[in-house]
């Protein structure tokens, strides 16, 4: 957790004019009677909150005796609360705060009863497998599709769209773990490193992307093989395809997942798969193409559209049936491509797909925009990650055992708290639009959760809300 303590600390707290204090903290409030208290509710800060203290009460302990000042659940809480807030110093602050007014940010909003230092959290933390925090996604994915909120998801024959991807957030030259992948350079040198695959639901023209349980890379039991970014898929794939096959669940991955081991997996699974499928890469299946085409057997579909003053030109070509690679045991997929070009005759984009989906003309376009929706793994999550305010690369700590995974898993769950806010909470919603950057309300939540103490966090929007003066909607 370098740097977590680095800002300076605050100096005289209070409570915003006009909130009183709350009688029980609501991060610490239950879903009582029933596990759910409707998908509405679990959707809430705090059902998501609650749901999230009760997995971390769960969480072991390594301590023995009586050294137990500090409880598992509030010391987790305080790391996440560092997360959804973005705040390194926010315990520091928080702490200031408790200490003036006897209250602070960190209890009213995440039920934290006594804050713990950060020594506490990195060494309490570190012994903990970051899959006992990996429960919340379910939590949160079953939620959304109770509510309805997954429906806007829906492509292909209410299919849902899972990209893959693996992206790097560690790497380092002199720190190093049992968990760090390693590499070896010709100079003598070794980079250790940690690479997580981050699974996401998308949907073509869809801003948002809902966060599924990561995979970290990793080195694995029983083998001295160097763990990858494949590897690591299929065992996610191994662990979670009953979850997702009856949603009709869609993979799709870059030119690195097109590959029979990783298709063959796919289908046997029960799932489906649309990856990019270079021709460099798939030299026997070009070739399949090229043949098909001479033969007339490719077929063709033109769409022209308009965006403003331009007009461009979609040329489709697809074919099903041709051999992903050489061998008597090829499997056959299905192959298509998008080439789009402008009035003047320059091409603006191309890539080539393969996919188990049957291609007709009626479905090629549809089936092309899903192959599409991969970037927003990138764009719409890992650079969001990396780029918009998470600081998925900075090293908020490393440890000896787990504290790395856990800590990003944790990052992860903040991201997606966001975005399940966004969908679902009104007021949330408004304020975000309303701010020009994501990095903007990030300082705002900061600087308010420095200087005031808030008795819940609804208290928190509706003061944000009127200092926006934006109209508060009812949610009654």
């Amino acid at each position: 957790m370098t740097g977590w303590m680095s800002e300076p600390g605050g100096w005289a707290f209070g409570f915003v004019s006009g909130i009183r204090r709350c009688q029980r903290p609501p991060g610490v409030r239950k879903l009582l009677s029933h596990p759910w208290q409707g998908a509405a509710n679990a959707l809430t800060f705090d059902g998501l909150v609650g749901e999230l203290r009760s997995l971390f009460e769960r969480f072991p302990d390594p301590r023995t005796g009586n050294n137990t000042r500090y409880q598992m659940a509030d010391v987790a809480a305080s790391a996440f609360a560092i997360f959804f807030v973005q705040s390194p110093s926010f315990l520091a602050y928080q702490r200031t705060m408790q200490e003036a007014n006897g209250q602070s940010n960190a209890k009213t909003l995440f039920g934290v009863t006594e804050l713990p230092t950060d020594n506490h959290i990195r060494t309490l933390l570190d012994s903990v497998p970051y899959t006992h925090a990996l429960p919340m996604f379910s939590h949160i994915f079953q939620s959304l599709a109770q509510s309805g909120a997954l429906e806007p998801f829906r492509v292909l024959d209410h299919q849902v769209l899972i990209a893959l991807d693996g992206t790097q957030y560690f790497s380092s030259h002199k720190l190093s773990c049992p968990n760090c992948s390693e590499t070896h350079h010709r100079n003598g040198q070794v980079t250790f490193s940690h690479s997580v695959i981050t699974p996401v639901l998308v949907a073509p023209g869809h801003h948002h992307v809902i966060a599924l349980e990561p995979e970290f890379i990793t080195p694995q039991d029983g083998t001295e093989k160097q763990d990858c970014e494949t590897a690591a898929a299929k065992r996610w794939l191994h662990r979670y395809a009953e979850r997702y096959r009856p949603l009709g669940a869609t993979l799709l991955g870059d030119d690195l997942y097109s590959h029979q081991p990783m298709c063959e997996l796919i289908v046997e699974q029960g799932l489906n798969f649309i990856f990019v499928c270079k021709p460099q890469s798939h030299p026997t299946l070009n070739e399949w193409v090229e043949g098909l085409a001479r033969s007339e057997h490719v077929e063709t579909v033109v769409r022209q559209r308009r965006r403003g003053k331009v007009t461009y030109t979609d040329t489709y070509r697809f074919v099903n049936e041709v051999a992903l690679r050489d061998g008597e045991d090829a499997m056959k997929v299905n192959w298509c491509e998008l080439t789009t070009t402008r009035g003047d005759g320059k091409q603006t984009y191309h890539n080539a797909f393969a996919t188990n989906h049957r291609l007709t003309e009626s479905n090629v376009e549809e089936l092309v925009a899903a192959g599409r929706a991969r970037w927003k793994i990138e764009n719409e999550n890992n650079n969001v990650l990396k780029t918009k305010g998470y600081h998925l690369e900075h090293n908020f700590g490393h440890g000896h055992q787990h504290l790395s995974s856990l800590l990003v898993t944790f990052n992860l769950l903040a991201f997606l708290f966001h975005t399940v806010l966004d969908i679902n909470d009104q007021h949330y919603r408004a304020i975000r639009r309303a701010l020009p950057r994501r990095q903007t309300f990030f300082d705002d939540l900061r600087a308010l959760t420095r200087y005031c103490c808030f008795e819940s966090w609804q208290s928190m929007l509706l003061f944000m809300m009127r200092g926006l003066k934006l109209e508060i909607p009812d949610t009654s």
